[in-house]
């Protein structure tokens, strides 16, 4: 287990920490938001052509809280990623084809950060590093987040539905 201790409150959202054991700090990751929205997402696109797809279904398919996920669709439904269908047999749609849905799209709408440190994300400018103007990693980090934007701008919901079909596929081989 990692041992952390505090070593400066920068503001009530930023604080710096020593870190005992760096062998055990977590990779960089995209948020939770942002992993759920695409498998949701995904989940919907697969399951589309039975008609509106219930977002009780996606949760259970995906075992992401059914609470997290209606958040989660709430805002891909007001960016124009999803239509919703109400009544019986209600559900969700896919706003556009598979195919004209990147992955960019759904981590914007959900305004996910996938820059891998603070000082390079729009949102955080606020909580501005007094080495920002000649942070030499700095450098690396950015050159890290341009490259994850440009893997999320050039695969779409498409890509995903067809890896997912040949993995699909696999496993019937093997059954």
């Amino acid at each position: 287990m990692t041992n952390f201790s505090l070593l400066k409150i920068v503001d009530k959202n930023y604080y710096i920490y020593k870190i005992e054991d760096v062998e055990e700090i977590e990779k960089m990751r995209l948020s939770t938001k942002g992993r759920y929205g695409v498998r949701g997402m995904l989940d919907l696109a697969i399951h589309e052509a039975q008609g509106p797809v219930s977002i009780k279904n996606i949760s259970q398919r995906e075992a992401i809280s059914l609470n997290y996920l209606e958040q989660i669709f709430n805002q891909l439904r007001k960016a124009g990623l999803v239509k919703s269908r109400r009544g019986p047999g209600g559900g969700f749609l896919l706003a556009r084809r598979s195919k004209e849905i990147r992955i960019i799209d759904i981590i914007k709408a959900l305004k996910v950060p996938i820059a891998p440190v603070y000082c390079l994300d729009e949102e955080e400018k606020k909580l501005r590093c007094d080495r920002l103007d000649n942070c030499i990693p700095r450098l690396l980090w950015k050159k890290l987040k341009d490259k994850t934007k440009e893997v999320l701008e050039g695969t779409n919901l498409e890509d995903l539905l067809k890896k997912a079909k040949k993995q699909e596929d696999k496993k019937c081989v093997k059954e």
